[in-house]
């Protein structure tokens, strides 16, 4: 667990923190330039002090102004990687890894270097690697302190298009497989989709929105942030069924099931999908002889207008889904909060 609850002067604004994060998965910390991102995971490592204030890592205190306490960041067992890779020119890639290993980690070298697919690098210099590899050695480096702790500030910021992609899966199978929290600073909404548990909003030093993914990204305190052809909803649903004829998924929403282009997961496997809010149309009654193949109960929530188009939030059972209609379709169907609607949505356009 990582207890934050301090305060920081940042030019004109002030980073001001004061939350609870829990000690497994991946937190997105998300926010523009000048959030106070980087900051944050700088007063968190140690690399920055905190004017007032406490941070504790599991039951140990790394910052307190009151008690006058402040570790090192050599003694907060906090692993950090940067940007840019930062690895020993004059070493190759073994040597860059085993710089700083844990001997706890020693036994765990094989099996992480097989994780992050870098056992063909290892007599290589960084000279000879590309962006993406040299940033899949900064965190097997990292990880191989034995962290409790890991904090990546935008890894993948200064790489190219093909680069992320490519490291991408590997940082999701490293959330999987490795059971050490992460703080992964981004402000890519793609990253954050494809990677966070939790998701953490900052706006000029302030905490706007703190909790689940699916959470946040559904509440309106994301639409600001959302371009217009980003405003989406992320769900985690359950593989309840495969089609027997054809290559296609059922979800579990409730009792209500949604169709998905095949996903290969077992029955009772959770799977993280995003619709956009242009593909979600409404009606007041159900269908018939329709192509679309998911036609959902819902109840509408609220109704926001957003660059003159209606932003409508709908209630799935226990979940919230948006739907952007044009205020003749809102006027037209007369739709208020407290109205139940059925969603239609293409079963094609539902990306996993």
């Amino acid at each position: 667990m990582l207890e934050l609850d301090f305060t920081q002067t940042l030019g004109s604004h002030c980073l001001q923190i004061r939350e609870t994060l829990p000690a497994s998965g991946i937190t997105a910390v998300f926010g523009v330039s000048g959030a106070g991102k980087t900051s944050l995971i700088n007063a968190i490592s140690g690399l920055t002090r905190p004017q007032a204030g406490r941070i504790v890592l599991n039951g140990r205190v790394l910052n307190d102004t009151a008690q006058r306490i402040c570790l090192a960041p050599e003694q907060r067992r906090i692993g950090y990687v940067f940007q840019d890779a930062r690895l020993f020119p004059h070493y190759k890639v073994r040597g860059n890894l085993q710089y700083g290993m844990a001997k706890s980690m020693v036994s765990q070298f094989d099996k992480l270097v097989d994780l992050l697919g870098i056992a063909p690098l290892l007599d290589r210099l960084p000279g000879r690697l590309s962006g993406g590899e040299k940033q899949r050695v900064a965190i097997g480096r990292a990880l191989l302190t034995a962290p409790e702790l890991l904090l990546l500030d935008e890894p993948l910021a200064s790489l190219d298009i093909p680069r992320k992609r490519e490291l991408l899966p590997y940082l999701q199978r490293l959330a999987q497989e490795i059971h050490i929290p992460m703080l992964y600073v981004s402000h890519s909404l793609d990253e954050i989709q494809h990677l966070a548990d939790r998701v953490l909003v900052l706006e000029a030093g302030k905490v706007k929105a703190f909790g689940p993914l699916e959470e946040v990204w559904s509440s309106s305190v994301m639409h600001p942030w959302l371009p217009a052809e980003q405003q989406s909803t992320i769900l985690s649903a359950t593989v309840a069924a495969q089609h027997p004829q054809y290559a296609m998924t059922a979800l579990a929403l409730g009792d209500q099931l949604l169709w998905v282009n095949r996903l290969e997961r077992p029955a009772g496997d959770t799977a993280r999908i995003r619709i956009q809010a242009s593909d979600v149309s409404l009606t007041l009654a159900q269908p018939s002889g329709t192509s679309i193949r998911n036609i959902l109960r819902t109840e509408v929530a609220q109704c926001l207008e957003v660059n003159g188009q209606i932003e409508v939030q709908l209630r799935v059972s226990d979940r919230l889904l948006w739907a952007r209609i044009s205020p003749w379709a809102r006027d037209d169907l007369a739709i208020a909060p407290g109205q139940q609607v059925f969603a239609q949505i293409k079963s094609v356009s539902i990306a996993a």
